[in-house]
């Protein structure tokens, strides 16, 4: 499906009044080979500020990054908000000109899993359909009156949550998921490697032998070296559902495929504007569109998390292990769509050609297409190619 990027779709409904960081793919002029640029989106323009912060994770990394943004040393204009989005959608780029990359380079790129009951939830109907969409509605029935009351407003890692371990064990219910969900230690997995992220109106990726898939839109913990949360930016953590359901130890098969990690459209610091407490109280949406005429719409809010945004980061950067360029944390599923799309009962699949709009008022629209993994661009532009990219710039 085809769709246009525009700053009033694209933006956070109080469009630039926040700090907004990008990357843009610059074009090469006379002086210089093209390459990847830091940039502040603002009401009066886009600025180029890779002279002072050559890496997203080198901002990210500095002791106050809003400031650090807003009075970089050579920032230059490099155009408009609105003439960069028109050419980064999927079709027809132009090379000369910018277009919009992830805000996010050399961060590591990990994942959450089960920390909404309704992704928990998700996850047991595929262990246990074992990746059979079609059968995967009557098993909904089944797990959802068996434990899915047991599961409200329980606490992960609490007393009450080990008594429903114990309980669930005796009626021969538990599963390693539910491990993780009530358990004290949390799911936090490798969602894909560094510099691989897909942005703002790229392609994104299934496999072609995948009949049970879906988008799984997320909140994403920007966090540095030092372990702060120094702001947030949206996510979809591409599933294939089959491919998990088979086996959790599929994981790589089922997640980390070309284009199955979409971050974007901007990271916005933490400030006056923002804060992480207001992050844990917004809704984030989910469209997807088809050339089938199908449509789906569905929303949740983060408050409805399971564990603490800030136990997640702690849980995942501590003195057993360190991330000197920070790293990107996806919170979790918030919900999955189970919308019947092909036959009746089978539930929610990709078609090639979805247009997939995952939404927060803050935090703006991250906009993608659907199409297989071996058919969108190949991934090519690592962390090897990106330094010698800056000192072919002389940005390092």
């Amino acid at each position: 499906m085809d769709f246009a990027l525009t700053p009033d779709i694209v933006l956070p409904e109080d469009g630039c009044r926040g700090m907004l960081i990008g990357r843009v793919w610059l074009p090469n002029n006379n002086k210089t080979p093209a390459g990847p640029s830091v940039v502040v989106v603002t009401k009066h323009g886009v600025y180029d500020i890779s002279s002072a912060h050559p890496t997203s994770a080198d901002l990210m990394n500095t002791k106050q990054p809003v400031m650090a943004a807003a009075n970089a040393d050579g920032a230059v204009r490099i155009g408009g908000l609105e003439e960069i989005l028109l050419n980064s959608g999927p079709d027809k780029k132009d090379p000369t000109k910018p277009h919009f990359l992830a805000p996010i380079d050399l961060q590591s790129i990990k994942a959450c899993g089960v920390t909404f009951l309704d992704s928990l939830l998700e996850r047991l109907i595929e262990e246990v359909a074992k990746g059979d969409a079609a059968s995967a509605e009557a098993i909904r029935e089944t797990i959802g009156k068996e434990i899915g009351g047991d599961l409200n407003g329980v606490r992960p890692g609490s007393k009450e949550a080990e008594k429903l371990k114990q309980s669930l064990k005796e009626r021969d219910l538990w599963s390693q998921y539910l491990e993780v969900g009530i358990g004290p230690d949390a799911e936090v997995f490798t969602k894909a490697q560094p510099m691989s992220a897909v942005g703002l109106g790229a392609e994104i990726g299934i496999l072609e032998n995948s009949t049970w898939n879906n988008p799984e839109p997320e909140a994403v913990l920007i966090v540095n070296a030092r372990g702060e949360i120094v702001g947030a930016t949206l996510g979809n953590d591409v599933n294939l559902r089959d491919m998990e359901g088979r086996s959790a130890l599929l994981l790589n098969r089922a997640k980390d495929n070309n284009g199955s990690c979409a971050i974007g459209p901007f990271i916005r610091l933490f400030d006056q504007t923002f804060t992480l407490g207001d992050l844990k109280e917004v809704e984030v949406s989910l469209a997807v569109e088809g050339d089938d005429q199908f449509s789906l719409e569905g929303s949740s809010n983060i408050s409805l998390i399971s564990r603490d945004l800030e136990d997640l980061v702690h849980q995942t950067i501590n003195e057993n292990h360190q991330y000197p360029d920070g790293l990107a944390l996806m919170t979790g599923t918030m919900f999955a769509p189970t919308d019947d799309r092909n036959e009746p009962g089978n539930g929610f699949t990709h078609h090639l050609g979805d247009a997939v709009i995952i939404f927060c008022p803050p935090l703006g629209a991250l906009i993608n297409r659907v199409n297989y993994c071996d058919k969108i661009a190949p991934w090519e532009f690592g962390a090897t190619a990106l330094f010698r990219n800056l000192t072919a710039r002389k940005l390092i």
